[in-house]
């Protein structure tokens, strides 16, 4: 798996979404037409497995928490930047979006929820806030941010 690859997986999906408001009606649609057990979505789980055995891809940890920047905004990806979390039963820092937050949750061990989300999509909207939170189990995390927007806040 490279970076070109990968993107050109995401790029399906953030070409699906331009345009769409990040809200609630976004993770339906996203559920609906990139569905958990779809192929899209098992291809875009299975690039971040091999991405992360390789080492160009949750390479940095903190307070038991894998990360980084997969892909800063960019017009090939709509101006989404992506970025990959692994977490097991870890509450990650609090932080807000100040343009939203779309997750690609993929569970790979145990019953692992995203917030309380299992395998699929979640959005957050516009000026949500909250501390990320792995339960049940651990899981990758794919997050699109608009503009790359993030914003760590105190708790």
């Amino acid at each position: 798996m490279t970076l070109e690859n990968f993107q050109s997986l995401i790029a399906k999906v953030t070409t699906a979404i331009a345009g769409k408001p990040v809200d609630a009606q976004l993770a339906v649609f996203l559920n609906e037409r990139f569905p958990a057990d779809g192929p899209d979505f098992q291809a875009i789980a299975a690039a971040c497995r091999q991405a992360v055995a390789a080492g160009w891809m949750c390479e940095r940890e903190h307070g038991g928490i894998r990360y980084g920047r997969v892909i800063k905004p960019c017009p090939e990806l709509n101006g989404y930047s992506v970025d990959l979390v692994e977490m097991a039963d870890v509450v990650g820092p609090q932080h807000a979006h100040p343009k939203g937050e779309i997750d690609m949750i993929m569970p790979l061990e145990g019953e692992a929820k995203f917030d309380g989300h299992g395998a699929g999509w979640f959005v957050y909207g516009p000026g949500s806030v909250h501390r990320p939170t792995v339960s049940d189990g651990r899981a990758h995390v794919l997050y699109l941010l608009p503009e790359g927007a993030i914003e760590f806040t105190r708790a």
